[in-house]
């Protein structure tokens, strides 16, 4: 990448963050005050999503080094997983800041196409493992339901919602299936052409850009084609991260119920994070992410002050992440 477009993403991430930081809704006091009730477990959490990027990265990296161009090594690889989260933390509209920043990265070791297609199968792995993930969610509810002295009610309510958001979960990930298989970006830019806003735009860019859009849905359907334990695995890697992540509410909600499973917190971190999902346009979630937390965890028969502790232990540590990632911006990179 050019140093000047490097400059400007790495200067974007450091404002951003600088304006969380003035703009952050509780004062320093009560900051002090969680992170020594949460005492070593907030060096061990950071620790713990260390191990989650680590993870993302081996999924990425089994996407990027398909054969088909020089090798990527593992560091720049995990450099990139890490910067790429960081952007989009502090990105309204999330995806905004991360994943150009990953693609004119990502050029200059393995080409402008190989690296966009890599990046947007990526993306789609990670956006998957979500859906997976809350999917897993709702039949773990159901099957704790039954179990002997569960707290989790299923009454009509709870059932038409649940059945919602299954078939809403099953509908997406079929089209993630189809999209897998024979691409989607031409067929998302056929969409756009469609909407009057960005119908001429899109239009032009189809007409100048159409063969190399084909390349990129070519590429994406090779690895899901020809390359299908690779593709399983780094779905699987994906949803193990999500799976891992859960080992944080489960220790900083169990230093106040000691009675808390890591099923439930399970359950905690999928409603939690599908409901500041839902608005995707705040930078880090602002807002939705407390209020997700708060709302999940009084869903499992948990305080709704004990989520919102959890919650701002873990926004902390996103902070923390957040600069790493910006400061790994500045290291370990070539000018194009």
């Amino acid at each position: 990448m050019k140093r000047r477009w490097r400059n400007i993403f790495f200067l974007s991430g450091v404002a951003a963050v600088v304006l969380m930081l003035l703009t952050f809704d509780t004062d320093w006091n009560r900051i002090k005050d969680v992170l020594s009730q949460a005492g070593i477990w907030f060096p061990v959490i950071v620790l713990l999503w260390g191990i989650i990027y680590l993870t993302n990265a081996c999924s990425f990296s089994l996407i990027i080094n398909d054969g088909t161009s020089r090798r990527v090594p593992f560091g720049k690889v995990f450099q990139l997983t890490v910067s790429g989260y960081a952007l989009n933390y502090v990105t309204p509209l999330g995806l905004m800041g991360g994943e150009p920043y990953r693609i004119l990265e990502l050029s200059g070791h393995v080409g402008g196409r190989k690296a966009t297609s890599a990046v947007i199968l990526y993306s789609m792995m990670h956006i998957c493992s979500h859906f997976c993930f809350w999917l897993s969610a709702v039949v773990l509810y159901v099957i704790l339901h039954f179990c002997v002295g569960s707290p989790y009610l299923l009454n009509v309510w709870m059932c038409i919602m649940l059945g919602i958001m299954t078939a809403i979960f099953l509908l997406v990930l079929w089209l993630f299936s189809l999209g897998y298989r024979y691409g989607f970006v031409v067929k998302v830019f056929g969409i756009l052409s469609h909407i009057p806003v960005v119908r001429k735009w899109t239009k032009g860019y189809l007409e100048k850009h159409g063969s190399e859009l084909e390349e990129v849905d070519s590429r994406i359907a090779f690895l899901h084609t020809r390359r299908r334990w690779p593709f399983r695995w780094s779905l699987f890697l994906e949803y193990a991260a999500r799976v891992i992540s859960c080992i944080e509410y489960w220790l900083l909600i169990g230093l106040f119920m000691p009675g808390f499973t890591f099923w439930d917190s399970i359950l905690v971190m999928a409603f939690s994070s599908l409901f500041s999902n839902l608005i995707f346009f705040s930078p880090m979630q602002m807002g939705g992410y407390e209020g997700g937390m708060a709302l999940a965890a009084g869903g499992v028969q948990v305080p709704g002050a004990y989520g919102l502790y959890t919650a701002l232990v873990a926004r902390i540590r996103q902070i923390v992440w957040t600069v790493i990632g910006i400061i790994l911006m500045k290291t370990g990179s070539k000018d194009d």
